[in-house]
């Protein structure tokens, strides 16, 4: 008898574990599978079966744009100087000060001292020179909010004065252009560009694209991704657009002329979320110097991802990609993906563990940023 009740708390046990596991894989996948908007363009029918949630239904006039593909050089000009860390500082009697401990934080970024505009690194420190040990009221933009703070500078056995802040100046690098619209407008990387220290979104003030070159392609391996090594040519007359807006969901600004010759100027149709398929599609990429599509084959689609840079999965499929990159690499973020003719998304990551796979933000989400 006390086995036969054994069992049947086993039975119930597992019966129970299943409906819950039942339970949570439909919440999951109602969650991150049925996005909460679906937009539909005019003039399109699309049959959309969706009881099991709420979803809004958005008619919109679709966008054509012409993809990139090409490699472009970024610089980004951040708003002021933007603080990585503090730290401490030996001072001239010989003891350990750290004058700016929980005062100024990681990821602020320094507009001014004592009313002092500051545009570099030279900018603050000739102001802490020239202030000396006085006081200091910084003027600092942090999380969108603009605040003051007071410092004292401490002065080090060289007669110099330092407040210990570690700060850096402007980002540069090279990624890839993902598209232009009839307005001359861009959209690149699929990500923003972020502090390498802090992994914090820097605020960008400004900024441009220039031509760069690709001098060596780095093969990326398990457990090391490889990159692009390029050459940036930072010169007015190599200025081939300017920034404005660095989202999460990538860099926005207008191109020049001469870079939208540098393309093949065919527009084609933007893909909403819901019309991309699993399977066959390609990366239009200029990585081996001219401009081609590779294949790839996309895995897994996640239309609710809360990461907007994960929203697809893909593998690359294309033998001739494989034995250039090993799949894909740093620098490569921003390639557009295209499928059935459409442009549908643009590369973001590589899975360190396994560089032929990478994620792909929506270009839905892309424009979306865009504004």
């Amino acid at each position: 008898m006390n086995r036969l009740k054994f069992y049947r708390v086993c039975l119930w046990t597992a019966l129970i574990c299943s409906c819950l596991a039942l339970f949570l894989y439909c919440r999951w996948y109602v969650k991150t599978q049925i996005p909460d908007v679906i937009r539909v363009g005019t003039n399109e029918e699309q049959t959309l079966d969706l009881g099991v949630k709420e979803v809004s239904v958005q008619v919109m006039e679709k966008k054509k744009v012409i993809p990139g593909g090409i490699p472009i050089g970024i610089y980004l000009e951040t708003e002021g100087v933007y603080v990585v860390g503090t730290g401490e500082v030996e001072a001239s009697d010989g003891l350990i000060y750290e004058p700016a401990y929980q005062v100024v934080q990681s990821g602020d970024y320094i507009l001014a001292v004592n009313g002092r505009p500051v545009q570099d690194k030279d900018d603050l420190i000739t102001c802490i020179q020239d202030n000396q040990s006085e006081v200091m009221i910084l003027k600092l933009l942090r999380k969108q909010e603009v605040i003051q703070v007071r410092l004292h500078a401490v002065e080090t056995r060289d007669e110099k004065y330092q407040l210990g802040i570690w700060v850096k100046d402007d980002t540069q690098g090279i990624g890839t252009l993902t598209y232009v619209t009839e307005n001359m407008e861009f959209g690149a990387l699929g990500h923003g560009i972020t502090d390498a220290d802090t992994g914090e979104l820097l605020t960008a003030s400004g900024g441009s694209l220039y031509d760069t070159s690709i001098l060596e392609i780095i093969k990326g391996q398990r457990g090391s991704p490889g990159e692009i090594s390029g050459m940036i040519t930072y010169s007015d007359r190599h200025i081939k657009g300017n920034i404005f807006h660095n989202t999460m969901a990538g860099i926005f600004g207008t191109i020049r002329e001469s870079l939208k010759k540098e393309l093949d100027e065919t527009y084609v149709d933007v893909a909403y979320k819901q019309e991309i398929q699993l399977g066959t599609a390609h990366i239009r990429s200029a990585v081996s110097g001219e401009m081609r599509d590779y294949e790839i084959r996309i895995q897994e689609l996640r239309l609710n991802e809360d990461d907007v840079n994960k929203g697809m999965v893909f593998q690359v499929t294309d033998p001739e990609l494989l034995t250039l990159t090993g799949g894909v690499i740093q620098g490569m973020s921003g390639s557009p993906i295209l499928q059935d003719g459409k442009l549908v998304g643009a590369v973001t990551h590589v899975l360190v563990n396994d560089p032929t796979r990478g994620y792909g933000i929506f270009i839905e989400n892309m424009l979306d940023a865009a504004g």
